[in-house]
């Protein structure tokens, strides 16, 4: 996806550091498969900030990472796209900051940085050399004290975050399929179903009151999490944070609202029509097990097994033997990975095909696929899956400096109170059995547990009849 002040790019891990045992090639195999042990220092400042250390001496980089704990998904009812508007806010100026500061900061520093807005965090991080750790603490430090709140930044970011949608939603063919529009659909309660990136009236409608509300309630150190990775002495990296952070006093934390969502008995079908559309789309989405339970854990393996690679069986099926579509995309939680979210959530599945073929061809030829999986599952199979989870998380060790492993560590503190759980992500794959596999699919993959979004291209049908 291009939509990147929602997302960035989602690396898992990274320069972690490899067990000396070695391994005799089985992926099964819990006692001699690699093992990754990445550095995690936690504690907590007195204020409630979440902090996590992990050094990395391979390079002279580091890597600051603030996560707030509040993403769209419990954003105010009737400000849809708010939590996203204030992300772009941050960037607006602080106490000691101005317009524009805070980015020329970095990247003068030969740095880059980034923010997103995600169901359940906004983040902001900076990738910088490492002899300017303490200027990045300061700066964030700076702006979680105090935000520039004035009506001429809330005006000109309304202004901007409307024509981000309209460039990246309304006037795009397929804008929102499905990752926008999924949600809405699959999901029953607001608070998962709602139009996350912003209805127009609703971004117009937020106000300098709601903005110091939000920023005052949320953006508070005990809402918060930062990590810090690469190239840094510890000693001395504790007192910084302490010197720039210990002093911002916390908040006091409303209720989080019920998110829960009913279990789903019978099959969802909706039609989008996309007059932009030269040729109809399908998704298809299945709600995720509990996360962090075995049946989660196997919904990462069924994941590779069905989507991801050039043996996933529905790319087999669909573009290798049917011809039905070059390509699906696919995964779990469209807008990050399958570990950095917390409530409700989908595995999803799209692609596009030709005008010539009809919906229920489409929708048989996948059955084809799910019906079986069960049946045709072999150990084989499940240690390719295995195999593919390593390698997408040892591919991802070493990307962009580090990236993964901040947001991972982020994730977990403010999710699970427990960064380490970023040490238990293999053994816990390593651990699903067949048995839990089958179960999974007994009670995720059924077709009672899932909603099937088309998009209607009225742009071919438009050209059909001239």
């Amino acid at each position: 996806m291009k939509h990147l002040c929602i997302i960035f790019l989602c690396i898992l891990l990274s320069g972690c550091k490899e067990k000396s045992h070695q391994s005799d090639g089985s992926a099964g195999n819990n006692e001699s498969a690699p093992k990754f042990q990445v550095p995690v220092e936690y504690y907590k400042l007195d204020n409630g900030l979440k902090v996590i250390l992990s050094p990395d001496d391979t390079s002279p980089t580091v890597i600051v990472a603030v996560y707030y704990n509040i993403g769209f998904r419990i954003e105010p009812k009737n400000r849809t796209g708010f939590a996203h508007l204030f992300e772009h806010m941050m960037f607006q100026g602080s106490k000691n900051l101005g317009k524009m500061e805070f980015i020329n900061l970095v990247q003068k520093n030969g740095g880059v940085l980034n923010g997103s807005t995600r169901f359940d965090f906004t983040n902001y991080f900076e990738i910088v050399p490492a002899h300017k750790l303490e200027t990045m603490l300061w700066a964030e430090a700076d702006r979680m004290k105090g935000l520039s709140i004035t009506q001429e930044n809330l005006t000109n970011q309304q202004e901007v975050v409307k024509n981000e949608v309209k460039v990246n939603v309304l006037n795009q063919p397929y804008g929102g399929f499905p990752w926008l529009d999924m949600p809405q659909y699959a999901n029953t309660n607001w608070f998962n179903a709602h139009n996350f990136y912003g209805d127009l009236d609703d971004l117009d409608a937020a106000n300098l009151e709601d903005v110091a509300s939000f920023f005052k309630t949320y953006y508070a150190p005990n809402n918060a999490a930062i990590s810090v990775v690469g190239d840094f002495d510890t000693k001395e990296t504790k007192q910084w944070i302490e010197k720039y952070f210990g002093g911002i006093p916390s908040s006091e934390l409303p209720a989080k609202p019920d998110i829960s969502e009913p279990k789903q008995t019978d099959e969802k079908r909706f039609v989008k029509d996309d007059k932009l559309a030269n040729n109809p789309a399908m998704a298809f989405a299945y709600h995720m097990p509990e996360r962090n339970t075995p049946e989660y854990y196997a919904m990462g393996l069924l994941d590779q097994i069905l989507i991801q690679g050039d043996n996933g069986l529905l790319r087999q099926k669909l573009v290798t033997e049917k011809g039905i579509t070059s390509n699906i995309n696919g995964g779990i939680n469209y807008l990050g990975n399958m570990f950095n979210y917390n409530g409700p959530m989908q595995l999803m599945f799209d692609f596009t095909y030709d005008n010539d073929k009809s919906t229920e061809e489409v929708i048989s030829t996948v059955d084809e696929v799910m019906d079986s999986l069960k049946d045709n599952l072999t150990q084989e199979i499940i240690d390719n899956a295995l195999i593919k989870v390593k390698s997408q998380l040892y591919d991802n060790f070493g990307g962009t400096f580090s990236l993964g492993r901040a947001d991972l560590l982020c994730s977990f503190a403010l999710f699970d109170d427990n960064p380490n759980r970023i040490n238990d992500i293999e053994s816990q794959f390593e651990s699903i059995t067949p048995d839990i596999i089958k179960k999974t699919i007994d009670e995720f993959l059924r077709k009672t547990n899932r909603t099937i979004l088309t998009v209607n291209p009225l742009l071919a049908n438009t050209q059909n009849t001239l």
